[in-house]
């Protein structure tokens, strides 16, 4: 396969694995309380700091991501920050990304911002999740290649046509350009919810009461994810034949899960817009039926979503003030959400979060479909610029439309939800905590927790600080003694006495992270116990 080579790639290919992780600290005084509040969140800070700090809890676990980056048009004034080791890249820092013709490196420099922020990206999206990428043609062909090297070709979906601009003519030497893109991949096609959505239409083959229509694809759920304790919340019964109750069962006849939440099926159950196909054993696969005006069947037409709607909607949230140029319209965001996130707790992400959009049509869907899909935004502290409309609306920060905006949406409409606002606390390396800057227990745990399974703490409230106690992995144990105090943390160690009473109530394999061990080689042999001291080798012990 062909791949893109451009300056400063092998400094950056990698570079998101020396990125340090941060704690997350939330900022009770800028949340907003209500139901979920601690599942929307809120994140001020660098994204690529971000996207690492959230690895811990979220790797794996993300269906939906939209990002709308820099175009890199010439216009944006963008600066480049990322500080990577490398004297070319060095020399980049802190100025903005000049214009074409003027900067002969521009190009190189939005690659070697997206990389980085694209391999976190794919690391916590899910095995069934989808990325869409809004782009116009300065870099569209760049974020193609790029992609196909980390997603695989095999994983691209397809490149949505927008409307972006209605009516006006451009200058009479000029072609107008009145569109952009949304580049869509998958982390793994083949486990994709977007496996039902055609390129091109097929022959509506078969007729009801309603019309046309041809059989569409299961909404029991298969693959990844699929199973009753994945979801839940999408784990319910419908009305099926003879008032029948129907439950999404599995092909090996376990308990699963629907595609879609449970006001979706029911209406579609209602309108009879689905095929009940009983099996041998009593159960049913269900299936939509695909009409004319299915969603489906437009997927791959140009969306006729234009800017002018998202600025529109931000202005009746500003008291008729348009504090952003050319806000993406919740529409767009609602539609591609809509093509593969459809269940409670579906997390959707968005790290260059601007206005605010997307968490604005995920509240808007949840309240449409009546379901829980939650919302990470990602804002980096970014002055407005001091001729714009935020700036002269008394906005001084990207940041603080962004959180404002979602407060009064929920409070426009009434919505019972709520987010929890955070900042980017100390990470978590040997300079830092050798520093005195030193994160919670339980921040600490998680991220150990990582470091030795590459996998999510499963069960936060299992963690015991009193015991030293992380979690299992299916290995081994995983214990950690660390105190958020400089003093006390100097004098914990691994002594004879903790680790006997340890292995008298967990006998197996043990990991323990602490600053120091009175035990030799032998000792912990006998007791079962991995010494990894922190914070000098806690960084090599990785699997």
């Amino acid at each position: 396969m062909a791949t893109l080579n451009f300056k400063g790639k092998s400094a950056v290919w990698n570079h998101h694995l020396s990125v340090p992780y941060h704690t997350l600290e939330k900022d009770d005084k800028k949340s907003l309380k209500g139901e979920n509040s601690d599942k929307n969140l809120i994140i001020e800070g660098d994204n690529l700091l971000a996207l690492k700090s959230l690895l811990p809890q979220y790797q794996g676990q993300v269906k939906c991501i939209y990002i709308d980056p820099p175009y890199n048009t010439g216009k944006e004034e963008w600066v480049y920050n990322d500080n990577v080791n490398s004297p070319t890249i060095q020399n980049w820092l802190g100025k903005v990304v000049g214009k074409e013709g003027e900067d002969l490196t521009r190009h190189d420099k939005w690659l070697c911002m997206i990389v980085p922020r694209l391999k976190l990206l794919h690391t916590l999206l899910s095995q069934d999740g989808v990325i869409f990428i809004s782009i116009n043609d300065w870099e569209l062909h760049h974020l193609r290649s790029v992609m196909n090297d980390i997603f695989g070709d095999e994983n691209f979906v397809a490149t949505f046509v927008r409307q972006s601009i209605k009516g006006g003519i451009g200058p009479s030497t000029e072609v107008r350009k009145t569109h952009d893109y949304v580049v869509a991949y998958a982390k793994s096609k083949k486990d994709s919810e977007l496996q039902g959505l055609e390129i091109d239409a097929q022959e509506l083959d078969l007729e009801d009461e309603k019309g046309p229509y041809r059989k569409g694809r299961e909404l029991n759920k298969w693959g990844a994810g699929s199973r009753r304790e994945d979801s839940p919340t999408m784990w319910f019964p419908v009305k099926g034949p003879k008032d029948k109750e129907v439950y999404p069962i599995r092909n090996d006849g376990s308990e699963g899960r629907w595609r879609w939440g449970k006001m979706r099926m029911e209406k579609a159950v209602a309108e009879g817009d689905v095929i009940f196909e009983p099996r041998p054993d009593g159960t049913y696969i269900v299936y939509e039926k695909v009409r004319e005006d299915s969603m489906r069947r437009r997927a791959f037409s140009t969306l006729e979503i234009p800017n002018a709607n998202g600025t529109e909607e931000v202005k009746e949230l500003f008291d008729g003030k348009s504090l952003f140029d050319y806000p993406k319209p919740t529409a767009l965001i609602s539609f591609l959400i809509s093509l593969c996130a459809n269940g409670d707790d579906d997390i959707i992400l968005d790290s260059f979060a601007g206005s605010g959009t997307t968490a604005h049509a995920v509240l808007k869907l949840n309240a449409e479909e009546d379901t829980n899909r939650r919302f990470i935004l990602v804002q980096l502290p970014e002055e407005t610029k001091k001729d714009s409309p935020a700036y002269k609306a008394g906005y001084k920060w990207v940041h603080e439309v962004t959180k404002e905006r979602i407060k009064r949406v929920i409070q426009k409409n009434k919505y019972k939800t709520g987010y929890t606002y955070s900042t980017l606390g100390p990470s978590i390396d040997a300079e830092t905590i050798l520093s005195g800057k030193l994160p919670t227990y339980t921040e600490f745990a998680k991220y150990v927790y990582y470091l030795a399974t590459g996998k999510n703490h499963p069960k936060e409230k299992d963690i015991k600080e009193k015991e030293g106690f992380v979690g299992k992995s299916e290995h081994e144990s995983i214990y950690l003694l660390y105190e958020k105090d400089m003093d006390k943390l100097k004098k914990l160690a691994i002594t004879l006495d903790w680790a006997r009473e340890t292995n008298k109530k967990d006998s197996g394999k043990k990991i323990v992270y602490a600053p120091a061990c009175y035990l030799d080689d032998e000792l912990l042999s006998e007791v079962n116990i991995k010494f990894v001291s922190i914070p000098y080798n806690l960084f090599e012990h990785k699997k």
